[in-house]
């Protein structure tokens, strides 16, 4: 009886003893990054574009509701990369343009240079858009083993050609296309959805099986040009709206990369160990076909229709799946979280504006922050006058959310709400404001569409909430926004875009 007793409790221990095994294995990590993807443009948030893929992706993990990222493209992928707010880096103030000198400080480690401390293959596939201007800023200098995709944006989904355009008076075009730190011309006419699905399986069918792997995969799609092959918009005629039907198909396409990839990564034996994070960058670009109803705003914008995203995350290592997630989250929360989870450490950072959010994201706990700077820009034109005397000026355009209390300040972007096209003509709703008006306070969690502002009802809130954006903004670098450098011109480096110093 005795022996029995001592092989049941030998065998118990060594269950525990597997399951902890099991429980720190490093996972997989696939993170995709769709581009100007609207908050209206997933099948589960009831749009007439129908995405399969993300849907059923979504419905098996944890949808994020209460998740956000920043107004445009190189603020988001900044805090991703290194997990801090962009008036630490810099760049609170607009994107990276081709011919400026800048890029995502190099005096903090990205999670990509992270997690190849603790053993990760890395790789980029598609937009990088965090500087180019030398090759230390290239994403291969950056902690990526191979990357192979665009520097900046906008580029021509078939040619791979982009202009400069704004707000530069002249015009510099190249082709921007990179294997590793190699300009690439043998993928002129490839669609860049399927150009980038392909390498993302290429990686995963050769990765060698004793190193977990990390594929940061932000899409082109579906920023604009509008382009996609007709197959794509053939199920889309029934809408009208010519911007939208093309979207619309751009969306099908990028959901159909998704499922192939997520079939390498099956055929390859590595999907139950893979965790999947699926993010938008920024709100939808209304002008582009994006949609982002029945929130206020759009892309560049501090409304939430500019900075609320469509996220989730899948895979067996979260604990309590198949369920919506109201935990408040950030961007910045991925790399803490990431790199903990990967068992990595996060020694040698500058001080994290993230939080490691996996209780939540796994086991449904409560969120590991209170509040999130959506920005302050310190360069934007001032709006008004300031309304108080010593505290934050409220002429600059800043957006703060503590708890469920958001404030606003200066210029916060076009305030439209935008019902979904359903028909050539696009309809917009807007509530009159004073020009001179440069204050909203709302209840987020009461008022999630922000059409009831509160400022004069709760002074107190936002008094207090300026002294905190006045307590963040001291801690803020000078912006970097340099202007542009003659020497970028691609004409100058055989008609590609590239590290020019």
């Amino acid at each position: 009886m005795a022996d029995h007793f001592l092989f049941l409790v030998a065998r118990l221990l060594l269950l525990h003893v597997m399951q902890q095994t099991v429980n720190c294995k490093q996972p997989h990590i696939l993170f995709i990054v769709a581009d100007d993807y609207g908050f209206n443009d997933i099948g589960y948030h009831g749009s007439e574009i129908r995405t399969p893929t993300l849907d059923k992706l979504a419905s098996e993990g944890v949808r994020l509701e209460n998740y956000y990222v920043q107004p445009i493209c190189t603020p988001t992928r900044s805090q991703l990369l290194s997990g801090r707010y962009q008036i630490h880096t810099g760049l609170q103030h607009g994107i990276i343009w081709p011919e400026q000198p800048n890029g995502l400080p190099l005096d903090s480690p990205t999670i990509a240079d992270k997690l190849k401390e603790s053993g990760y293959s890395t790789h980029a596939v598609g937009k990088w858009h965090l500087g180019f201007y030398k090759k230390d800023y290239l994403p291969t200098s950056r902690g990526f083993d191979t990357y192979f995709g665009y520097l900046t944006g906008s580029e021509d989904y078939y040619t791979h050609y982009r202009c400069n355009g704004e707000p530069y008076d002249h015009s510099f075009c190249g082709f921007d296309l990179r294997n590793n730190t190699e300009p690439c011309s043998t993928e002129k006419g490839h669609y860049s959805t399927h150009m980038f699905t392909k390498r993302v399986v290429d990686i995963v069918s050769s990765h060698d099986g004793s190193k977990p792997l990390f594929v940061y995969l932000p899409f082109q799609a579906v920023h604009s040009p509008l382009q996609v092959p007709d197959e794509y918009i053939e199920p889309y005629k029934f809408i009208k709206n010519n911007n939208r039907r093309k979207y619309a198909g751009m969306v099908a396409a990028m959901d159909e990369a998704i499922a192939n990839i997520t079939k390498a990564f099956k055929a390859k034996g590595i999907w139950d160990d893979t965790l999947l994070i699926f993010t938008t960058d920024n709100g939808g670009q209304i002008l582009s076909g994006g949609n982002n109803w029945p929130l206020r705003g759009w892309k560049a914008s501090l409304w939430e229709g500019g900075v609320r995203a469509v996220g989730f995350a899948h895979g067996n290592m979260l604990q309590k799946k198949k369920r919506v997630s109201k935990a408040l989250m950030h961007v910045t929360d991925w790399f803490p979280t990431l790199v903990n989870l990967a068992g990595g450490s996060l020694n040698g950072t500058k001080p994290l504006d993230g939080f490691d959010q996996w209780d939540a994201l796994s086991a449904g706990g409560p969120s590991s922050r209170r509040e999130i700077l959506h920005n302050i820009d310190p360069l934007k034109k001032p709006s008004g006058e300031s309304l108080y005397n010593n505290t934050f000026n409220t002429a600059v355009r800043a957006a703060i959310r503590v708890d469920s209390w958001k404030l606003i300040t200066g210029d916060p972007g076009n305030s439209s709400w935008i019902p979904p096209p359903s028909d050539e003509v696009m309809e917009v709703i807007e509530i009159p404001t004073k020009k001179t008006k440069n204050v909203w306070l709302f209840n987020i969690d009461l008022d999630p569409n922000e059409k009831m502002g509160v400022s004069h009802d709760y002074p107190h809130v936002v008094k207090a909430l300026l002294t905190r954006l006045a307590q963040l903004n001291a801690t803020a670098v000078p912006a970097r926004y340099p202007k542009g450098d003659p020497r970028s011109n691609p004409a100058l480096r055989g008609g590609f875009w590239g590290p020019w110093m």
